[in-house]
């Protein structure tokens, strides 16, 4: 076994070789930066960083985990676009919300962020250009889907560049002790997700509805006798107290995120292609508009329907399937698809995010 005054030697020594490759790495980045420029191309290549992060993730034998090797990447990659230009991400606020932990996992310290009350809120402020990309909650594994979102999409001409999943851990947050708590304010989604534990712990108390978790956290921090259920990093920023801890129903609770934008990303080793469409009104439209998908051989891992909002029962269909817009069989299917369908816009191909081991 090596002795510890030997072990640090030999680490010094690494970490000034990784000194040195990492100013050297920041270098390139800032050439590629300045050719970005020149070509007007995005600062954020989603494709290009979770190709590198997949490579390195299939040569890594450890003992670093591969989930740690991810981390100190994302935040290598965050400094590289900060020396080529800082990227502003939209999120749906305020500081503290699951959305801004996962936009700040993801795009790391380097990033600016701006929060916003709203969906249709960040969705604007990419479009007009306040930011360079948003993140908005598509859908929850226990609470289902995030209509607004879904129904942005109809009108508004952003893409999806890639998708995010976060593990949503709910606590309830307090200055004061359970037995103290009369009301608890909360996000109506969190509120359902910890039903259970809250009839169960605090029968009595009164539930407030508000518009994120990290304001229920706000509001407990100002009204007496009063908790939030939020996360870790809300109860932090606003002083509270973490009375009990993953307070949610399900323990396998996953939030799955959209990072919205104008650009388009390029193809990447697994993909994934989301639609937008309307049928026509004759029977059997919904069945022949994705048939194409089965005569092509292409895997459907999503299908959600809304309201048009401008005629009783009339219904637009989002669709997610695997493969990348330029596939071949993709563009073919989507060729198809389009001569049974009122309208048809792709919303995006991205890369594919394994959620189940996120």
């Amino acid at each position: 076994m090596m002795k510890m005054d030997q072990a640090r030697s030999e680490i010094d020594k690494i970490d000034q070789g990784l000194v040195g490759l990492l100013n050297r790495r920041i270098k390139l980045a800032i050439e590629i930066g300045k050719e970005k420029k020149l070509s007007n191309d995005e600062v954020y290549d989603p494709s290009r960083e979770n190709g590198i992060i997949s490579g390195l993730k299939a040569k890594n034998s450890g003992p670093l985990p591969n989930e740690d090797l991810e981390t100190i990447y994302r935040e290598i990659f965050s400094i590289s676009r900060k020396m080529q230009k800082p990227v502003k991400v939209a999120y749906l606020g305020p500081q503290g919300t699951f959305s801004h932990s996962a936009a700040a996992r993801h795009f790391g310290k380097g990033a600016q962020y701006l929060g916003f009350d709203s969906i249709k809120d960040v969705f604007w402020a990419v479009e007009k250009g306040e930011a360079d990309i948003g993140v908005v909650p598509v859908e929850n594994s226990v609470g289902g889907s995030v209509a607004y979102t879904y129904d942005m999409f109809v009108s508004s001409p952003l893409n999806i560049i890639e998708e995010l999943a976060e593990e949503v851990r709910h606590n309830l947050v307090s200055k004061c002790r359970l037995n103290d708590i009369e009301k608890v304010y909360s996000h109506p989604q969190a509120l359902t997700q910890c039903r259970e534990w809250l009839s169960k712990n605090l029968p009595h108390a009164e539930l407030i509805e508000v518009s994120s978790t990290a304001r229920s956290a706000e509001a407990a921090q100002l009204y007496v006798k009063s908790a939030g259920i939020a996360s870790v990093y809300a109860a932090a920023h606003y002083g509270l107290n973490i009375v009990a801890a993953n307070i949610q129903d399900k323990a396998n609770n996953i939030t799955r995120f959209l990072v919205i934008g104008k650009g388009k990303p390029g193809k990447c080793a697994k993909s994934k292609t989301s639609i937008v469409f309307t049928t026509k009104n004759e029977s059997g439209a919904l069945f022949m508009a994705l048939e194409p998908l089965k005569n092509f051989g292409i895997n459907m891992t999503k299908i959600e329907s809304r309201p048009t909002a401008v005629k009783n029962w009339e219904y637009v269909f989002f669709v997610d399937f695997s493969g990348f817009v330029e596939d071949a069989k993709v563009s073919q299917a989507l060729l198809e698809m389009k001569k049974n369908t009122g309208f048809l816009r792709i919303l995006g191909s991205y890369p594919e995010n394994s959620l189940e081991e996120s």
